[in-house]
């Protein structure tokens, strides 16, 4: 019998998700993905990342706290069509005792194009009270190891940018 050995996870930078498909039922009158689909396929990679961080469905379920979206900003760059394959990667930017601050950018997965990015705050919330709460010192360790491993990575172009405008 194997005994189980629990592994730190490891950050790679940035972390990048698995392959996804833009979905038959995800397409708009315009013949491209709507635009709130490109949201689920950030979630989703998101899900991946909080998995690794420790913070995933199982601490929601055990814990009851979980990290809600505060804030997000969107930029659409280029049309995906139907059963294009995609992969998002995810940049911890900057983390606090009670939110998480990330840069997502999602790639046509066969032909390496960005399609689109989305800026992030998260905020960790305890389900029972619904309000915010420190991260748990294990949680708080990985999201220090991956923005270690992060910060290597150039700072996004387009972090901080905010709606306006042009010339404005």
């Amino acid at each position: 019998m194997l005994d189980r050995i629990d592994l730190e996870p490891v950050f790679f930078a940035p972390f990048v998700s698995s392959v996804m498909k833009v979905e038959p039922a995800w397409i708009d009158y315009n013949g491209h993905l709507n635009m709130a689909y490109y949201n689920v396929l950030f979630d989703r990679a998101v899900d991946e990342a909080f998995e690794l961080l420790g913070c995933g469905i199982d601490y929601v379920k055990t814990q009851r706290h979980s990290c809600f979206t505060a804030e997000v900003h969107v930029r659409y760059l280029r049309e995906l069509k139907e059963g294009d394959p995609v992969r998002v990667t995810f940049q911890l930017l900057d983390y606090d005792a009670k939110r998480m601050h990330y840069f997502e950018q999602l790639f046509h997965a066969s032909e390496g194009w960005v399609s689109a990015t989305s800026e992030n705050i998260s905020l960790h919330v305890d389900m029972t009270s619904k309000k915010t709460a420190a991260f748990p010192r294990e949680i708080a360790g990985c999201l220090a190891r991956m923005k270690a491993s992060h910060a290597q990575l150039p700072r996004p172009e387009a972090a901080g940018r905010r709606v306006a405008m042009p010339g404005k």
